[in-house]
């Protein structure tokens, strides 16, 4: 029994040298001068993030032409101000010719509500008419109106009022 024993611990001894000296051969061998090694797989990059607003976009139009135009107070007349502005969107509007955007019309808290949305919606036609007048298209100008509906600043003395008589143009 004895013998025994011994013999399967000798076996078990040539076993595990035979199997460490297989794994010993099994390492990757390093090319030779006339081998070369297989080259590496590129992997693909992200896209660089872009730099600024997307072309074409609301934040684009905010930043090149501005969005709004002012009024005087019961007014819905373009003075140069407002001209020039739009004289910016009438441009970038005819750099993105697939855009098409609403011009709304707003006004104080003075006044019924029937008659501030009666003046809003002169006044974002008087936009809308000047950018025709400018060659764009009609079609791609909609008009709305707010009255004193959405205030841009909530207050009750001129520096809210006069922020609030505007057209905001906004892209579709």
């Amino acid at each position: 029994m004895l013998q025994r024993s011994f013999g399967l611990k000798v076996l078990l001894v040539g076993a595990t040298t035979l199997l460490l000296a297989a794994c010993a051969n099994t390492q990757k061998k390093q090319p030779t001068t006339q081998e070369t090694a297989p080259a590496p797989i590129a992997q693909p990059q992200p896209a660089p993030a872009p730099v600024g607003p997307v072309p074409g976009s609301q934040e684009d139009l905010n930043q090149t032409a501005g969005d709004r135009i002012f009024f005087s107070f019961d007014k819905y007349d373009l003075d140069d101000a407002a001209q020039a502005t739009l004289r910016k969107q009438g441009e970038w509007l005819k750099k993105y010719p697939s855009v098409s955007v609403i011009v709304e019309g707003h006004c104080d808290e003075r006044g019924t509500r029937e008659y501030n949305l009666a003046l809003g919606e002169r006044r974002a036609n008087a936009a809308k008419n000047y950018l025709v007048a400018l060659g764009l298209d009609a079609s791609r100008l909609e008009t709305v109106s707010y009255g004193k509906e959405r205030p841009a600043v909530v207050g009750n003395d001129e520096s809210a009022w006069s922020q609030n008589r505007r057209d905001v143009m906004v892209v579709k």
